[in-house]
């Protein structure tokens, strides 16, 4: 047992028995670290030499477990593209436990890719370097962007190799492990898993541990499970109008992959647009394109309702009176369209160099609007597009594109040279290009990280412009139409 200065709590494990299954990681051949996240080890008040050295990669490899850790496997439920799903839970991962980082702010420590564990489903609970990598690489990009986000301490190759089905035949890749770094693993399926249960004092426990975590201004509220509910519908009414402001797609939106907290989780066959354009799907098992880009509002919209199913017996001073229960969750679910629209316009009028307080709401809206039908007819990139506002308004050339004259003369007398500064700060010039990051992942799944290490260096610094990076803020030359991302299980 190693110490390391993790000092790991274990609330989650002590509170709620019922929603996990004890689990310590299995051990692999030969753990080599591969990248290592200094900026959150030092964050955390990690000792991050000792993290990089044999013993602290032995621990984030998964073949030692830290001195206090109660190790477990979380259960939760979930609908996966539509259909429900009653036992899900880590397959191939593990929660160490809590760490309080200097602040006093308490994060999970998880390693995903840690062997079988009881939820496996057949699985072989491991992870392979390309989808471990593409994770912290994306994850660190949206922590740059100021998107709420589970975080990358570390990825650690395993020395073994795994199969994974690429088209129709099997194939021998690298393994590895990822150290996770998030607020909890608390999901919408987690109360889902414990709903189904039939157990309202579990549902009560669940919601307390959740309320402590993440809503603690809730406790004080004369109705707590409904203001925790309350709050993850602004929460994530928040969260995913920044995605689409930066052209994410998650890819897949289960209710398993929607957290209480807020952040994003699981980087499994996410991408980012380049064209603009709302049917815009990288996933390969999404064939009918429920988690397009563009859908993305209502399927968060969709997710919250069955987290409001989750949480009725909660809501009402009387556990069985439904209607009562279903009236408050409904009033509560029907503010997310409200709460996203304003999220959305109000990053949408910093990223257009618009009046934070519009004197004609509806008119800006429809400018909007009618921006994105012109992206969407002409293909015209979402980022770089959005980054050549600023120039536009600094004095620059103000015909921007042939196609967006008429709009350009619309928008241009609602901009102020004053605010292009604060346009350079939310609309990037670097993300993660995904014919770039399949360059980075190859090369590593071959033993080259220089490119993924490159990358890492400019998506992590994303508003800065840097002449000798060119490359990096333009779309693909030659983009194929039939490009797919994969889970990685």
């Amino acid at each position: 047992m190693l110490d390391l200065h993790f000092g790991l709590d274990d609330v989650f494990a002590r509170e709620l028995p019922e929603l996990h299954r004890p689990f310590t990681p299995i051990a692999v051949a030969d753990p080599q670290l591969l990248a290592f996240n200094d900026e959150l080890a030092t964050a955390l008040g990690l000792d991050a030499a000792a993290m990089r050295s044999a013993s602290g990669v032995a621990i984030l490899g998964g073949n030692a477990v830290p001195d206090g850790a109660s190790p477990v496997a979380q259960a939760y439920a979930g609908h996966q593209f539509g259909g429900y799903s009653p036992r899900l839970g880590d397959g191939r991962a593990v929660l160490l436990g809590e760490i309080v980082d200097p602040s006093g702010v308490r994060f999970d420590v998880h390693l995903k890719g840690s062997g079988r564990t009881p939820f496996s489903r057949g699985g072989d609970g491991r992870a392979a370097v390309g989808p471990m990598l593409r994770e912290y690489l994306v994850a660190e990009a949206m922590h740059a962007l100021g998107i709420p986000t589970t975080r990358a301490l570390a990825v650690v190759a395993t020395g073994e190799s795994i199969v994974r089905e690429v088209g129709r035949r099997g194939v021998e890749v690298p393994g590895a492990v990822l150290t996770r770094i998030a607020s909890s693993h608390l999901r919408v399926g987690s109360f889902q898993y414990a709903a189904a249960t039939g157990d309202r004092a579990l549902l009560q426990r669940l919601a307390d541990h959740a309320i402590a975590r993440h809503a603690p201004d809730a406790a004080e509220s004369e109705n707590p499970a409904l203001a925790l509910y309350d709050h993850v519908v602004s929460v994530q009414a928040s969260l995913i109008a920044q995605w689409m402001q930066v052209g994410f797609i998650h890819g897949v939106m289960n209710t398993d992959n929607m957290t209480i907290s807020g952040e994003t989780i699981d980087y499994g066959p996410c991408a980012f647009m380049d064209a603009y354009d709302p049917a815009t799907v990288f996933s390969s098992i999404d064939h009918g394109g429920r988690y397009a880009y563009g859908n993305q509002p209502a399927i968060a919209t969709w997710n919250l309702a069955r987290l409001g199913e989750a949480m009725l017996p909660l809501f009402a001073d009387d556990a069985n009176d439904t209607d009562r229960a279903v009236d408050l969750a409904t009033a509560t679910l029907q503010q997310f369209p409200d709460r996203f629209q304003e999220a959305w316009m109000a990053g949408m009028r910093t990223k257009l160099g618009l009046a934070p307080n519009p004197a004609d709401d509806a008119s800006e809206t429809a400018l909007v609007a009618d921006l994105l039908v012109l992206m969407d007819e002409h293909h015209i990139d979402w980022t770089s597009m959005m980054r050549s506002l600023s120039s536009v308004v600094r004095g620059g050339d103000p015909a921007l594109r042939p196609e967006l004259a008429e709009w350009s003369e619309r928008w241009l007398p609602l901009t102020a040279p004053e605010r292009a500064d604060a346009m350079d700060r939310v609309n990037p010039i670097y993300i993660p290009r995904n014919h770039l990051v399949e360059e980075a992942l190859d090369a590593a799944t071959d033993g080259d990280l220089e490119p993924f290490e490159q990358l890492l260096e400019v998506i992590t610094h994303p508003h800065t412009d840097r002449p000798d990076l060119e490359r990096y803020a333009q779309p693909a030359p030659d983009p194929s139409p039939d490009y797919q991302t994969f889970c990685g299980t």
